[in-house]
């Protein structure tokens, strides 16, 4: 790296999230190029090279940046409605405006749904997509194009319906993909847009919505695709008591041991929510490394309950934090779910000893690495890792009497990001976006919702 320009981060505390946890009251930074050259406590080294830009940042924690694990972009437009419902009730509602959702629609949503995360500490951001009505344009390349513009990184899990209304589904006819035609679409974009390199921008994966839009035969397919071309796979498990009912039902077992049937259980898997997990179901996800997406806001917002984090990381689950859609998760931030999550989960019967501040920012920074198969390559602040780094403002009002900054960070309001690097690039300043315009952002969302509004009330 000795001719990669350097900038050195200094004065700040650091929470590494590495294995040992490791701390720095006051410590340094080196990102050179794209990487994390060195860190430690006290100043940095003397006599660096190529150092283009120094930063003071007396007053602030530097941590790994947020990795989001679930989300769904095109919410965006949809945001506020069905605000009293549980989740079939809501599905229901809002499903024959989403299968209205054209390719600027999308675009315009995703790039709405990014900046919030990303003026928020999001570094690595994730969208499960699985709305493909047809004629409708590229959705999946409106998206990509809406993340590489923002400057994130990024995993498109590429979803798929193929169980409508007239098959006992949720979702209407005409919003729903064949079989054969979701795997073959899923497959191009795989092979158009997945880079596997170790400093990949762009990912994608295989997603097939959940156990009540898609057919068995969609699910093992599913998994057979993913492996065969060597990427991970995503969906919805284990959400509501609704859910455990129809896969019993319909399947003669809980929702666990469905995936296990189909093939969805391995480390290469990770699912949004379960909620509803039994020790069996936990078990089985430990045995197999299957990962978990914890959304702990969408899960209070549609009143399923609270999933078993403090066992699930017990017995060894790979647990990230996720967003969820924004509608059911109106705030769109991360950042937020790091008090949520630790808040909520007290609630439950391990009660104050459930999480703590230090858990907490692991789910939301190398949990969440861990979940989307990339721990060697982000999640924590450690040299040779990709320079993902947030540096949080922690010396304003909101903060300045906490004296632990990761407490402040967490259970504290939340914080302001003054820089957010994503592969040694800055692309937030100051709470700013530097990669596009928020207002226009804003504007075009609001457009884009409104348009969606009316087509769907000309139904």
């Amino acid at each position: 790296m000795a001719a990669a320009q350097r900038i050195v981060i200094e004065n700040c505390s650091i929470a590494t999230v590495d294995a040992d946890d490791t701390e720095y009251a006051s410590g340094y930074l080196v990102l050179a190029g794209n990487r994390i050259e060195a860190l430690g406590a006290g100043p940095a080294p003397e006599g660096l090279e190529n150092v283009v830009r120094r930063i003071d940042a007396t007053g602030h924690l530097a941590t790994p940046g947020l990795i989001n694990t679930h989300h769904h972009f095109y919410q965006w437009i949809t945001r506020g409605l069905a605000t009293d419902h549980n989740l079939f009730d809501w599905l229901v509602a809002l499903y024959p405006i989403w299968a209205r959702i054209d390719e600027p629609m999308a675009y315009t949503a995703a790039r709405g749904s990014l900046a919030m995360m990303a003026r928020g500490g999001v570094t690595t951001a994730m969208d499960h997509h699985y709305v493909y009505p047809r004629g409708t344009g590229d959705l999946s390349g409106a998206i990509i194009r809406a993340a590489r513009e923002t400057g994130v990184r990024f995993t498109l899990a590429r979803g798929s319906m193929d169980r409508g209304e007239s098959d006992g589904g949720l979702p209407p006819d005409f919003a729903v993909e064949s079989l054969d035609g979701a795997l073959a679409a899923t497959e191009a974009t795989v092979k158009e847009h997945h880079d596997p390199s170790f400093d990949a921008m762009t990912q994608v994966a295989v997603a097939p919505c959940s156990p009540f839009s898609v057919s068995t035969e969609l699910l093992r397919n599913a998994a057979e695709l993913a492996r065969h071309l060597g990427v991970r796979l995503h969906t919805h498990g284990s959400e509501t008591v609704e859910e455990e009912k129809f896969c019993h039902e319909l399947f003669g077992m809980g929702p666990t041991d469905y995936f296990e049937s189909t093939g969805w259980l391995g480390e290469d898997v990770w699912m949004a929510h379960c909620v509803h997990m039994n020790d069996s179901d936990i078990a089985a996800f430990a045995r197999t490394g299957t990962g978990v997406a914890h959304c702990p806001s969408s899960n209070a917002r549609l009143a399923a309950g609270i999933a078993r984090v403090p066992d699930m990381l017990a017995a060894g689950v790979p647990v990230g934090l996720g967003v969820d859609g924004t509608a059911s998760n109106e705030s769109g931030e991360l950042h937020t779910e790091l008090r949520n999550a630790l808040l909520i989960n007290r609630l439950g019967a391990h009660k104050e000893s459930a999480l703590n501040a230090r858990q907490a920012l692991r789910l939301g920074t190398h949990g969440g690495a861990r979940v989307l198969g990339r721990a060697a390559e982000t999640g924590s602040l450690e040299a040779g890792k990709l320079a993902d780094v947030v540096l949080w403002k922690l010396d304003t009002l909101a903060h300045a009497s906490i004296a632990d900054p990761v407490t402040a960070l967490v259970f504290g309001a939340a914080a302001p990001v003054t820089a957010s690097f994503v592969n040694g690039r800055q692309i937030v300043a100051d709470g700013r976006l530097l990669t596009v315009d928020e207002d226009a952002v804003a504007r075009a969302t609001r457009d884009e919702a409104r348009r969606l509004a009316q087509l769907a009330a000309q139904r």
